[in-house]
């Protein structure tokens, strides 16, 4: 039986239980826009439109790991994680020097910045709730 081809990725999920600290993060920060925000259990951000949308969707998880109502209208089973997940980033190589001091400008701690074997290059941080962020050169990926 062959498996059904995939379109890619649609959407990630990070969890916080500050969804404020989260929004001014990946906002202010990142340059994402929040297109979606229920007060306390979640806040959803553009990362691209093109080929096809990709979202990141921050939860708080103490509300997801809940199932939902018996008469819900969207019944989306419950999920949620504890301690820090991983997010990650394309950037074209030759923007990650710019990058990288944005994010020091905006008093984010760089943890690390190094090339990987195939001399792509990865820059890692922390988002407010402790999730480790990470920004790359597409081509740590190239096979």
């Amino acid at each position: 039986m062959a498996t059904p081809p995939l379109l890619g990725t649609l959407e990630s999920a990070l969890y916080a239980d500050d969804l404020d600290a989260a929004i001014g993060f990946w906002q202010d920060v990142m340059g994402l826009d929040c297109f979606q925000h229920n007060e306390g259990r979640h806040a959803f951000f553009r990362v691209s439109n093109a080929p096809r949308p990709q979202v990141l969707l921050v939860f708080r998880a103490a509300v997801t790991q809940q199932p939902p109502a018996a008469d819900a209208r969207l019944p989306v089973p419950p999920h949620g994680a504890t301690g820090p997940g991983h997010f990650c980033l394309a950037v074209a190589p030759d923007r990650l020097d710019e990058w990288r001091g944005h994010l020091e400008k905006a008093g984010v701690t760089i943890e690390a910045d190094f090339l990987w074997p195939n001399g792509a290059r990865s820059i890692y941080f922390r988002d407010p709730a402790g999730n480790s962020i990470e920004l790359a050169d597409p081509s740590i990926w190239a096979g």
